[in-house]
This record gives structure tokens, C-alpha cells and sequence, in this order.
């Protein structure tokens, strides 16, 4: 499935919260904060942030519309959304997927994503010891792996990619062609690094010129697309 097909899924079931607002009652516009080592079956919102504390262990959903997302150490929870706002994952989480329409997802060091991590508009960066099981995606905005690993494949349209610190990607790496309203007049190419010590198990498939730089010292199973492999600046230091 294609990164647009994927995110026009994440919008559809995102904004199905809206329906289920009424039901909510006093929590439509109220911030939710779940405590430390507390457990829950989960916490919804339409307008207001998620708050999930420190050893926590959240066994539904927790989703706002028009808020963030904060998961706290060492907490278990099951699927984190949101639709306008970020989501950051401290140290040590444990969860299932991982989604955002317009906002930021950032994890912190050995956390474990035991799904997916999609993004429409927004970054996403993965720290040390962090890993996924399923696929990674944005449209818009950098990837950023920093000693992570993805056990499925990772893709974009408009935003760069970085591999850095022996990051993994087991699958392929795609840079998906823009199309309709993704197909403006930015001229900008996408920079897609892979830093030293990484690896891309698959195949970097490019649908579109990129700017292309792979470490001497990385491993890529192949280049494949609008590109090949000689099309590669090719660089020994820590970045290009």
C-alpha cells in the first residue's frame, strides 16, 4: 500500500472520533492525564492534550483531534493518536501503532512500536535502541533514524531521510512520486543519507531525483528507479 493510500486510512479513522464526541461528554474539551503507574483502558479527546504518565499501562487507545499526545517512560499502551498536534514517546515505551494527520512523532531511546508509525504532515524521529516492527511513512516532513531499526519498509514523497548511527531499515526505502495535491511547484529534490554503519536490507526505490549520499562504510541492497546506485555521492566522514 502506497504512503498516500496508507494516510488517507489514518485521516479517515482520526477524524471518526469527531462522531464519537457526544458520547465523550465532559471530555470533549478537556486535557486527560492518566498517572503515573496507573492503568487504564484508555482516554479521548477532541480538544485538549493526552497525558500519559510513567509506568502506566493503557490497555485501548488514546487520541485527541486537536491536541498532543505525551506518553511517559516506561508506560505500555496500545495505539496513540492524533490529528492536529504532536506525539512524543519518552524512554523505554511500549506500544502498538503510533499515527498523526498534521503533527511531529518523536520517540525517545529503546522503545518498541509493535506496528506502525505514520505521519501525513510532519517529522518523525526515532532515537537510539528504538524499534518497529511494522512500516514507517510520511508525506511531508524528515525521517530521521538515529540507531533505529524498522523491521518493515519505510517511505516518503517530499520529505529527506536519515540514516545515522547504524540505523536499520529491513525493508526497501521508497521516495514515492507526488501526485495531485502533493504535486506542486516545489522544485526542491528530497535528500535522502545513509550515514555510516547503516543499512537499508531492501532496495532504495527512487520515483523521483533525489539527492542521494551513502557512506562508504553503509550497506544498501540496491538502488532501483529513476536512479541507480552511480548516481550516489558516495562519502567516508560522519555526514556529507
Amino acid at each position: 500500500m502506497s504512503v498516500r493510500h496508507r494516510v488517507a486510512s489514518i485521516s479517515a479513522v482520526l477524524l471518526g472520533i469527531f462522531l464519537l464526541a457526544p458520547a465523550w461528554g465532559g471530555n470533549l474539551n478537556k486535557s486527560i492525564k492518566i498517572g503515573d503507574g496507573e492503568t487504564s483502558g484508555g482516554a479521548s479527546t477532541v480538544n485538549g492534550s493526552v497525558t500519559v504518565g510513567s509506568d502506566a499501562v493503557v490497555t485501548g487507545t488514546v487520541s485527541t483531534v486537536n491536541g498532543s499526545v505525551r506518553i511517559g517512560e516506561n508506560s505500555r499502551i496500545k495505539d496513540a493518536e492524533t490529528v492536529n498536534g504532536s506525539l512524543r514517546v519518552s524512554d523505554g515505551v511500549q506500544s502498538q501503532d503510533l499515527s498523526s494527520v498534521n503533527g511531529a512523532i518523536q520517540t525517545g531511546t529503546g522503545v518498541t512500536v509493535d506496528g506502525e508509525i505514520s505521519v501525513v504532515n510532519g517529522k518523525i524521529k526515532l532515537e537510539s535502541g528504538t524499534t518497529v516492527s511494522g512500516e514507517v511513512s510520511n508525506v511531508n516532513g524528515e525521517i530521521k533514524l538515529i540507531g533505529a531499526e524498522i523491521g518493515g519498509s519505510l517511505s516518503t514523497v517530499n520529505g529527506d531521510v536519515l540514516l545515522q548511527d547504524q540505523a536499520t531499515i529491513i525493508g526497501d526505502l521508497t521516495v514515492e512520486q507526488p501526485s495531485g495535491w502533493n504535486n506542486s511547484n516545489n522544485s526542491r529534490k528530497p535528500k535522502v543519507v545513509i550515514g555510516p554503519g547503516s543499512r537499508v536490507g531492501g532496495s532504495i526505490i527512487l520515483e523521483q531525483e533525489v539527492d542521494l549520499y551513502i557512506s562508504t562504510s553503509a550497506e544498501v541492497g540496491s538502488v532501483s528507479g529513476v536512479m541507480s546506485i552511480d548516481d550516489a555521492e558516495r562519502f567516508s566522514g560522519k555526514r556529507p
